[in-house]
């Protein structure tokens, strides 16, 4: 098979895999269109199992802190912003990391009110679990001083008691309420925009959420139809169902895996902690760089239990984000309590899993369950987060090799647009576990893949995570006609992942994207 050098598809599958000279002899008399590929490189049709298509969308046309070195330039970025905003508008911003900057500041209550006061100023870290907000955006969110924490997030205060600016977890949803509602042509133009961008990076597919942002699952299914059928852009998404829109599902009759070849229902979505960069992520012991806290849970293990048990109702699996040792228990107990069905087309999904320890990677090795892994939170998130967790939790910190040597099928993503969509650059931290400008042995280095390895996450792991293993995620006979085609190989020295460009990207046997 090393030496076949040209497919032919018919109606979106592969048909045939061979010697060029051959396929041409076996299809004598039959119309068929030809792409000369040129001697260019085809993988099988890159997909990112975890990214938020309509944040991603937003991101392109928003504030975006990615490239700020320091306290100073993000404020900087913001006057530059102000200064064209009419007065009385917010003003929203996204990914900055204030442990990137040197000094590692973000900006002061005060420093935020000096750049306008007569804007509301909400901005969200990296994470987008923390956040950041002016006196005039309390006012709106009709947030003071005394106002009490909700359930499952914090405003943030200082010795006094007084709010000092910074805004935890559910909290933010006091100012996402009094937000100008974008409109149906906002939302569709997010998602069309970040198709765009997902086919000119080699993405054939998507897994991702957008409910939050779209608002039902009706606009969602009416956005993808539009965009597919009216426009004609080539894309699949796989959707996960936010587990507050699980009523939404039962009413239009949604169950897993639903739908076409060009987008299908996936698992129920929630939360069972924050980030570690806010020090929100659960851990089972407190952080050993603030003893004081060990994270937050956002559901209690009754409130998890209770969201799981309606989604096993319902048919459908879970997709639970859960950062810290602790969320990743919780997460497991609820899973152990109520088994996925032996007919599910799809697995459990544990997301971001970056603090384990032994035990539970082997509790995670005898559940129906993928591992939805970001790589590219190595490039970000070291050497600041060896301070967060400690010397003690280092051994199953961002452990993908143990997980894989467990037998757990991990599934890559970028968790765009907290990390850039790109999926070479996934593969790069994969391989690489460092910033691309960083020549040194990796964090961690025990935990690298294989560039094979790595090019699995994004094909055949997010495949089995979507449930369609026999249908995608390898170049065969009989699954569908997806490549992603670039300028070189990917095997050997690193920076090839860097310098590899994308000359083409095909969904579905139809060229999405071409260079």
């Amino acid at each position: 098979m090393n030496a076949a050098d040209a497919v032919y598809v018919e109606e979106g599958r592969i048909k045939a895999i061979g010697r060029k000279e051959e396929l041409k002899l076996q299809l004598t008399g039959r119309r068929v269109r030809t792409v000369d590929w040129e001697g260019a490189v085809v993988l099988p049709g890159l997909s990112d199992a975890h990214m938020h298509l309509s944040m991603h969308g937003m991101k392109l046309d928003m504030l975006d802190f990615s490239s700020a070195a320091s306290k100073e330039e993000m404020l900087r970025l913001l006057r530059e912003r102000a200064a064209l905003t009419p007065p009385g508008e917010w003003i929203l911003g996204l990914n900055w990391n204030e442990n990137n900057f040197t000094p590692a500041e973000a900006p002061t209550l005060e420093e935020l009110n000096a750049v306008s006061e007569r804007h509301p100023i909400f901005l969200t870290r990296t994470c987008f679990h923390a956040y950041l907000a002016n006196t005039e955006a309390y006012h709106r969110a009709g947030v003071a001083a005394d106002t009490p924490d909700p359930k499952s997030g914090a405003f943030g205060r200082d010795e006094s008691g007084q709010l000092n600016g910074w805004v935890y977890e559910e909290a933010s949803a006091a100012f996402t309420k009094v937000q100008p509602e974008p409109d149906y042509a906002v939302k569709k133009e997010a998602i069309r925009r970040a198709w765009l961008d997902a086919l000119r990076l080699g993405l054939t597919a998507a897994h991702t959420e957008d409910l939050r942002f779209l608002g039902s699952i009706e606009t969602m299914l009416q956005i993808c139809h539009e965009l597919r059928e009216e426009e004609g852009i080539a894309f699949r998404t796989h959707q996960l169902i936010y587990y507050p829109f699980l009523a939404e599902a039962q009413e239009r009759g949604l169950r897993s895996g639903a739908g076409d070849e060009w987008l299908r229902i996936g698992a129920v979505k929630l939360f069972a902690d924050g980030a570690i960069g806010g020090r929100t992520a659960l851990l089972q012991a407190p952080y050993s760089d603030a003893p004081q806290t060990r994270g937050m849970a956002i559901h209690s293990e009754e409130g998890i239990a209770a969201i799981v048990r309606e989604a096993r109702r319902q048919g459908f699996p879970i997709a639970v984000h859960a950062i810290g040792d602790g969320a990743a228990d919780l997460t497991l107990r609820a899973m152990e309590q109520f088994p996925l069905a032996q007919d599910s087309r799809l697995p459990d999904r544990l997301i971001h899993a970056q603090v384990l320890d032994a035990g539970l990677v082997r509790r995670m090795a005898t559940l129906p369950l993928a591992a939805d892994i970001q790589p590219r939170f190595v490039a970000s998130d070291f050497p600041w987060v060896l301070d967060r967790v400690g010397p003690q939790r280092t051994e199953y910190l961002y452990a993908w090799k143990k997980l894989s040597a467990a037998g757990i099928v991990c599934a890559g993503g970028s968790d765009a647009p907290i990390e850039p969509l790109n999926p070479l650059l996934g593969m790069h931290a994969a391989v690489t576990r460092r910033k691309p400008e960083e020549s040194h042995e990796g964090y961690l280095p025990e935990e690298k893949l294989t560039t094979a390895e790595a090019l699995a996450l994004f094909t055949s792991g997010s495949a089995f995570a979507a449930g369609e293993a026999r249908e995608r995620g390898s170049i065969e006979v009989g699954k569908f006609a997806d490549f992603t085609v670039l300028d070189r190989e990917l095997e050997g020295d690193p920076q090839q992942l860097l310098d590899a460009r994308v000359r083409m990207t095909i969904v579905n046997g139809k060229i999405g994207y071409q260079a």
